[in-house]
């Protein structure tokens, strides 16, 4: 697959593309998610015709980085809005409010709520016993048990995951401080949740029209970058509050939707 350092410019025209990975550029169950050959056709075109490609993903920069350069990616917006790469260099990846993760962990120990942590840049989260792994499939990601952790020795955390099921929310207040999404029934992820942040600190760099922006996304960590300052399209899979937002709806992520949206559109 062509690759983005290998696109000629264009002079008028050139469209700066943000796809999500999870549901968007990527389908199928977690851990053994495929990019269906459409999808693979289309980005070789964009790239071809030298638009600008990037994902736009909550994964951490280390559990992205298989992906992005499987896929031959330059740029991405990782950490859900907090890190950035842009032509191949990493920027780096802002963590949490440490003070208030810490009152959100203690929180959780006081009312018995299970937990993990990602402390660093890592493919590995870190918990303190066995209760954890029990609420959540494994997928691309390594729950390690480091019996007795104290959370209070931690220098920073990038994110932070809590087995509750939707319910239970109201009994964590301290969440209030914390942006966090649900990724399952039993388990919530507190992480960042701006990818529009890290759009727009790319497009700054760049110094590009930001009505030059086409976004592709599903889910509900991707509706702050459904922006109405640029072109947001939601796959036929996408959730219904995305959908209300997007300036397109497109066909199923698997049933080729990015490419029917860039045909639609005259981007390929």
């Amino acid at each position: 697959m062509a690759d983005d350092s290998k696109a000629p410019a264009l002079r008028d025209g050139r469209r700066y593309f943000f796809f999500d990975i999870d549901g968007t550029l990527a389908c199928g169950p977690l851990g053994h998610r495929q990019v269906p050959e459409g999808t693979r056709d289309a980005l070789a075109r964009l790239r071809a015709r030298g638009h600008f490609t990037a994902i736009a993903t909550g994964r951490s920069h280390a559990m992205a980085m298989p992906f992005y350069t499987e896929q031959g990616f330059r740029n991405m917006v990782c950490d859900g809005g907090n890190g950035a790469i842009i032509d191949g260099e990493f920027l780096g990846v802002e963590p949490l409010d440490r003070a208030a993760c810490i009152a959100l962990l203690e929180e959780c120990d006081a009312k018995g709520f299970a937990w993990a942590v990602s402390p660093d840049d890592s493919v590995v989260r870190l918990a303190p016993d066995t209760r954890f792994a029990a609420y959540i499939d494994a997928g691309y990601m390594e729950t390690r048990v480091v019996p007795g952790l104290d959370f209070h020795a931690l220098p920073q955390f990038n994110k932070v995951y809590i087995a509750c099921v939707a319910e239970d929310e109201p009994q964590l207040a301290a969440l209030a401080a914390l942006p966090h999404a649900r990724q399952t029934t039993h388990c919530l992820f507190v992480e960042p949740v701006d990818k529009k942040r890290g759009i727009l600190r790319i497009m700054d760099h760049l110094q590009a029209p930001l009505s030059q922006v086409v976004v592709f996304g599903d889910g509900m960590n991707d509706l702050t970058m459904f922006d109405p300052r640029w072109t947001s399209i939601a796959m036929g899979n996408a959730r219904a509050a995305l959908k209300a937002k997007a300036t397109y709806v497109t066909a199923d992520a698997d049933d080729d939707g990015i490419r029917k949206a860039c045909e639609h559109f005259g981007w390929i």
